[in-house]
């Protein structure tokens, strides 16, 4: 029996082989004797084969160093047989350049094509006619349909409106007209659009910044304090700067921000005053990481490592003074004891 389900399978891009010489995403299928075969990740998977002897420059050794299955990366187009359908590729060949090019290209298309397919499965509609009528147009018109969608976030109107297609009708005197309509319909623009607000709206990048920092002065906990209130007053409504101790003499700064580099600049005014401050009282600040965007991993890891060390710095049972330790929002550590350790 036929399934009358939509299509959902579509290539990336308008043309449906890649171009010679251009760097594409493949992933790798099997390895035989003489060659590996890989499918093209933007051309819907269409097979692609990389002979052994380009693999690598140098002498192969082992083959799994260089190549194993399932794994994805950028390779360049050596030939393109279209009518028997296949490609040769070369891993060898590409340059660092054209790899940096190809991951950006393709992280982009594969955003596009995420949420071109989405729409598509909600509204059971063709996905490569839905490629025809908004994808490839905004794919010619923009350079990248990516850019595009940024710009459908804010003015979906002057973006999709400018979309139209051709059909055909038949007239009250039985003459076949074509008429000029938009691309699509009102129901389908609306899910197209919540779609790509909903994944292209920007989020918060994290940037975080590893010191250490020493003050053997008297009062040296008191002028730790201070640098760190110096390195917190370095923020701004957009980037608010926040010094967490993680153990003495560790410390992490922490800002989340839309703008990557405003965030690093940011980090670092706040590193530049904190060390300011503390050196004005003999002590020391060493940059243990300078600041760099973190990943949800990252993050996690450093609540883990906090956590531990705060575990590991609770008083047992039968120290003294133990009734008097509080809470002071920082993973149950007692800052101004850690720092009185740190100063001793």
């Amino acid at each position: 029996m036929a399934s009358n389900s939509p299509n959902l399978e579509c290539r990336m891009y308008e043309a449906r082989f890649p171009d010679v010489d251009m760097a594409v995403m493949i992933q790798v299928k099997s390895i035989g004797e003489m060659c590996a075969y890989v499918s093209l990740l933007e051309y819907n998977n269409i097979e692609g084969m990389i002979l052994l002897s380009e693999l690598s420059r140098r002498r192969i050794r082992s083959i799994n160093s260089l190549i194993k299955v399932g794994r994805t990366e950028p390779v360049m187009v050596l030939h393109v047989d279209e009518d028997k359908g296949y490609v040769n590729l070369s891993k060898r060949r590409v340059s660092e350049e054209d790899i940096q090019i190809c991951e950006d290209r393709y992280n982009k298309s594969k955003l596009v094509h995420s949420i071109m397919r989405h729409v598509a499965e909600t509204m059971e509609l063709d996905l490569e006619d839905l490629y025809i009528h908004i994808g490839w147009p905004l794919y010619r018109k923009y350079g990248h349909a990516f850019e595009a969608f940024k710009l459908i976030v804010t003015d979906p109107d002057t973006i999709l409106n400018s979309l139209t297609r051709e059909v055909k009708e038949t007239s009250s005197d039985g003459k076949e007209v074509t008429k000029v309509v938009p691309a699509i319909s009102d129901e389908v623009k609306d899910v197209f659009v919540k779609n790509v607000r909903r994944r292209m709206t920007p989020q918060p990048l994290k940037i975080r910044a590893d010191v250490e920092m020493k003050c053997f002065q008297f009062d040296g906990v008191l002028h730790i304090k201070d640098a760190m209130r110096k390195a917190e007053a370095a923020g701004n409504q957009d980037c608010p700067v926040k010094i967490k101790l993680v153990a003495p003499p560790s410390y992490v700064l922490i800002t989340q921000t839309l703008d990557k580099d405003q965030g690093i600049s940011v980090l670092t005014k706040a590193i530049i005053a904190c060390t300011q401050e503390i050196e004005r009282h003999n002590g020391k600040l060493t940059v243990k990481e300078a600041p760099r965007a973190v990943s949800e991993r990252e993050d996690i890891l450093l609540a883990e490592r906090m956590a531990k060390l705060s575990k590991a710095n609770e008083e047992v049972e039968g120290d003294e003074d133990s009734d008097e330790e509080e809470d002071t929002g920082m993973g149950d550590v007692d800052l101004d004891k850690q720092l009185e350790n740190q100063t001793t």
